[in-house]
């Protein structure tokens, strides 16, 4: 009897050992997935982005969690920290990750089958701006936190081409969300805001604004669309599974599994953002590698 529960014993603890190491395995392997402020609040965020990212998660077999940064900077932090491990992020928030903490582009999204969008300046109606910038001098600007691309760093960098300070030029502020920026000079707070025609357009399509509302004064040349990126140290192997199921995703499957006019995604890489990482450079934020 003594002999049988012995190696009854013995059998119980190898059963056990086993299960507590793999376990944690499953556990340790959860994906932590980060999204920027896309829409006006980070319950709207969650509510049109979760089903991609729990696609993601299915389709690598994995548990996972979400969380929606409130800016732009603040989703670079996540990722640079080791606190995310991949993230659908603006172009210059990923190019602050990546000269920070090293974190890698891997695919770019199409937006109406489109890889590109522009950054806008939107006037009030009736405000009288013959020749732009010049007839803007001394207007009130609203540009967007510095964690974004068309919000700030676009802007900024088209102001510098034109030997202009906006901090000077214009009665400046900064670090309004996009849809606040929209409706400021909507509402006449002020004279000129930063945007981008993605946004601009979804705005208009939920009634949130009218498109005689407010008028394009600028429009950028074309920049490339939103990276997914990840983590400086990511499992290779993982990024490769990763980027062929973002890759595989049809504009038919992306109607029910992404926010509306996404259809997908293509391949991409850092260089795939040079035009962002040279305007970062030339304004003094990131320095050339």
């Amino acid at each position: 009897m003594g002999i049988v529960w012995k190696h009854f014993r013995f059998a119980l603890v190898v059963l056990v050992v086993a299960a507590a190491l793999a376990a944690p395995t499953f556990a340790q392997e959860k994906l932590r997935f980060a999204v920027g402020p896309f829409q006006p609040s980070p319950s709207d965020t969650r509510k049109a982005y979760e089903p991609f990212f729990k696609h993601i998660a299915e389709q690598l077999g994995r548990p996972y969690e979400l969380v929606v940064t409130n800016d732009w900077a603040g989703i670079s932090i996540a990722l640079t920290n080791g606190q995310a491990d991949i993230a659908w992020m603006g172009p210059w928030g990923y190019m602050l990750a990546h000269h920070q903490g090293g974190a890698e582009a891997i695919a770019t999204v199409k937006y109406d089958g489109r890889p590109f969008y522009h950054a806008i300046i939107l006037s009030r109606p009736g405000l009288s701006i013959a020749k732009w910038p010049d007839d803007a001098k001394g207007l009130k600007l609203s540009l967007a936190d510095v964690g974004s691309t068309s919000g700030w760093l676009i802007p900024t960098h088209y102001f510098m081409t034109q030997g202009i300070d906006p901090k000077t030029y214009f009665q400046y502020r900064d670090g309004a969300s996009h849809a606040a920026n929209v409706t400021a000079v909507a509402s006449g707070q002020v004279d000129l805001a930063s945007d981008y025609d993605r946004n601009f357009n979804a705005m208009v399509e939920k009634g949130i604004v009218k498109r005689e509302d407010v008028t394009v004064a600028w429009t950028s040349d074309p920049l490339p669309n939103d990276p997914l990126v990840v983590r400086k140290g990511f499992d290779a192997g993982l990024t490769a599974k990763l980027r062929q199921v973002l890759l595989s995703i049809t504009e038919e499957q992306a109607k029910s599994l992404m926010p509306n006019h996404y259809t997908g995604w293509i391949a991409a890489d850092h260089a795939s953002y040079k035009l962002i990482e040279d305007a970062g450079i030339a304004v003094g934020k990131i320095k050339k590698p």
